[in-house]
């Protein structure tokens, strides 16, 4: 088995316990590597060494341009190792292979991004109302950020988190789920190639209430930025507010797929079982609530099952597959529970619904892909998140019903609309309390458009021009140019 180590200060090291964590194939069902467990000293020492790469070390004295060259050198590695990268990450949390080979590329870009917006941060010169003042603002790297990543696609998370953060001027240190680390891992040993000085990027491994809290509670950290559920982002919300910490959430949802009468139902259709079954629902955006118009409910639920019916489950590898296994097994307990619960309260499986097994559905891992119909938004199965591969079906009768039970739940990440008007399409864009509406498609993502949540889906944007800002605190400046004697200080200004 590969034994990884701790990656602090641009070196690995073990960690401070001597453990380590066995890490699980999902689609085999057995250990394949170790990562570190990392504890509090483990987290010191990373801090330690983000804090002295962002005041003394040679990360400080780099230009803008500098740091955005050093990044560019990251995307060109990620393109290098991008089918090793992907293998590891498809084998440690079973994500497809062919999904992680699309998805590198997209982070790889990510990078290149943020390397060209590195020297682009700048502050502005203020006409203020006061005479012979200069007033000007510049805006800083916020200080150390802790990232906290989630098992269902780390290095995204990584690019989305730690490419902003770096193009900011900042040093990060990332606690990576203890479910998915190896790709993290792997990613950090290509920094000393691309030239980053040690310090800037650490990796800390291990269990949560360990690593995890030990990093957000660390009073030299600056800002967190987590990706998980919404009960662990409200615990680190919390002792975030004891130290006056920044935080950005990308937590969960329980997210409307909207198909009106009028939509092209076969793409609708397509959209719909990808939007719920693609990564085997376990995605924060999965369409896991489907609202359909009622007049087209029947036919369109028949264009559902024929559909899903030929999704093919499988090793992930393999590039035939679409539905690979759940990630874990807490998380495959949790899934088939709450089909339990949905069927105690009255909903009706009318596909799937057990767990999955065959030919080539080893390590028992596998969920059917599941629909349920007779489910009103009151249910547990519509309010609250699965994060696995089941649907539940919802009519509605006009753009008002829809609009009221595609708001009426805590969460508010995404939304999609499926319509031919775009007279509706706009309407329900400005109606539905989330962060990113999805119109005839879904699934659709790019660095170049903030992403992130309402509600208790979360706080903050990740992607985009807008997520540098959360990396950036804004000094004001003001300079008197007045060559007489010194003004009244006793008097305001």
């Amino acid at each position: 088995m590969t034994k990884y180590r701790l990656h602090i200060d641009g070196d690995w090291v073990d960690p401070d316990g001597g453990e380590w964590l066995d890490t699980y194939d999902p689609y085999r069902g057995e250990p394949w590597a170790q990562i570190p467990r990392g504890n509090g000293e483990d987290v010191s020492r990373a801090v330690r060494a983000a804090d002295r790469a962002m005041t003394d070390g040679p990360w400080a004295g780099l230009s803008a341009s500098e740091r955005g060259k050093i990044m560019r050198n990251i995307g060109d590695l990620v393109v290098k190792n991008a089918e090793r990268l992907a293998e590891i990450e498809a084998r440690d949390n079973g994500k497809l292979l062919a999904e992680m080979r699309s998805q590198l590329v997209s982070i790889s870009e990510c990078w290149y991004y943020y390397a060209g917006l590195a020297d682009k941060i700048e502050g502005a010169a203020i006409p203020i109302e006061k005479p012979n003042t200069f007033a000007f603002t510049i805006r800083e790297p916020i200080g150390v950020v802790a990232a906290l990543t989630a098992w269902n696609s780390p290095l995204w998370f990584v690019a989305v988190k730690c490419a902003p953060a770096l193009a900011a001027g900042c040093a990060v240190v990332v606690k990576p789920s203890e479910f998915a680390s190896a790709s993290t891992l792997e990613f950090a040993g290509l920094m000393k190639e691309a030239g980053l000085p040690g310090g800037v990027f650490n990796v800390v491994t291990g269990l949560g209430p360990e690593a995890g809290a030990a990093l957000v509670e660390h009073q030299e950290v600056a800002k967190i930025t987590f990706t998980g559920s919404d009960a662990t982002g409200a615990r680190i919300y919390e002792t975030a507010a004891r130290t006056m910490k920044r935080v950005s959430l990308e937590l969960g949802g329980k997210s409307p797929n909207i198909v009106f009468e009028d939509a092209d139902l076969d793409g609708a259709a397509a959209g719909v079982v990808a939007g719920i079954f693609g990564a085997a629902g376990q995605m924060c955006s999965a369409g896991s609530r489907l609202l359909v118009h009622n007049s087209v409910k029947d036919v369109f639920t028949e264009k559902l099952l024929r559909l899903a019916h030929d999704v093919r489950l499988g090793d992930p590898m393999d590039p035939r597959t679409n539905v690979g296994p759940i990630a874990t097994p807490p998380q495959y307990q949790k899934v088939l529970h709450y089909i339990d619960i949905a069927k105690a309260e009255g909903a009706r499986c009318v596909l799937g619904g057990k767990p999955a097994v065959g030919p080539g559905l080893i390590g028992g891992q596998f969920v059917e892909p599941t629909i349920l119909v007779d489910v009103t938004n009151s249910m547990r199965i519509a309010q609250e998140e699965v994060f696995g591969p089941v649907l539940s079906i919802i009519g509605f009768d006009d753009e008002e019903q829809a609009v009221r039970i595609g708001n009426d739940v805590a969460y508010g990440l995404v939304a999609g609309v499926w319509t031919k008007s775009i007279g509706r399409a706009m309407r329900m864009s400005k109606a539905l309390r989330v962060g990113t509406v999805w119109v005839n498609t879904y699934r659709t993502y790019s660095y170049m458009v903030p992403f992130g949540g309402m509600k208790r889906s979360g706080m903050g944007r990740e992607q985009g021009i807008e997520a540098v800002n959360e990396y950036l605190e804004i000094k004001s400046v003001m300079i008197s140019t007045d060559d007489d004697a010194p003004p009244n200080l006793f008097v305001m200004r």
